[in-house]
């Protein structure tokens, strides 16, 4: 039977991700708990890492994965890894291709992103949410992105321009994919142009009034698509 491993977005932490809702999440190297974990924080390295935990836990899993690190993504390789998973859950991700508005300039802008506690607002409330946070759940996303100090701007600066195209043709598991509706980062029709040609057994659902934080801002319609994804893997 497989169950639920989770990752969580660019500068978030585990917690993003409501109790009973995992059998598998952490906080990815450089975030949380896991700040003080060293270098490298490329793609590669993030990719890795969950496949590793779900051996130590003998977890057979379904991996849903937040962006802006959509891409941090364990390509369902031949192998030890691809044996361990059932299926992806690929939660508002950011697509294998990088879409023709991931400039320099843009990606010089975003490494700012999570410089103070007043940037990390500004993301929060203008771009990452289409409706406000619970208190409790923004001021902890606040603190999550301002703990990241040596791997925060790895994503924005280099990660969000690789194109791995040719890695996700390898995918042959199951992949669902929810899409937020009011997602001002990866809205879904930039996921159909930039991901789904590259995962063509993919399947695409839009989440509607959400933004870019699905699991904060509509956990029971992700807890729902994950559900059913489950249980479509488990007949």
């Amino acid at each position: 039977m497989a169950s639920a491993a989770v990752k969580h977005y660019w500068g978030g932490s585990a917690h993003i991700w409501p109790p009973g809702q995992a059998t598998v999440r952490f906080d990815q190297r450089g975030w949380g708990t896991s700040r003080t974990l060293p270098w490298p924080y490329h793609l590669d390295q993030f990719a890795d890492e969950p496949g590793a935990r779900r051996r130590r836990e003998r977890v057979r899993a379904v991996r849903p994965r937040r962006a802006l690190d959509g891409r941090q993504s364990e390509p369902a390789r031949r192998g030890p890894q691809a044996a361990a998973l059932a299926g992806l859950v690929l939660v508002a991700p950011a697509p294998p291709q990088p879409p023709a508005g991931v400039t320099e300039e843009y990606r010089r802008g975003l490494s700012h992103a999570y410089d103070s506690p007043e940037t990390v607002q500004h993301a929060l409330d203008d771009v990452l949410t289409a409706a406000p946070l619970p208190e409790a759940v923004r001021t902890a996303a606040v603190r999550d992105c301002l703990t990241g100090a040596e791997t925060r701007r790895e994503w924005p600066l280099r990660g969000i321009a690789q194109d791995i195209t040719c890695a996700v043709r390898d995918i042959e598991v199951p992949v669902t994919v929810p899409a937020a509706e009011n997602d001002a980062v990866e809205p879904p029709d930039v996921l159909r142009e930039y991901l789904l040609p590259h995962i063509q057994h993919a399947t695409l659902t839009t989440v509607p009034a959400a933004g870019h934080l699905l699991p904060a801002e509509a956990a029971g319609a992700v807890a729902t698509v994950l559900a059913d994804f489950l249980a479509h893997l488990q007949r």
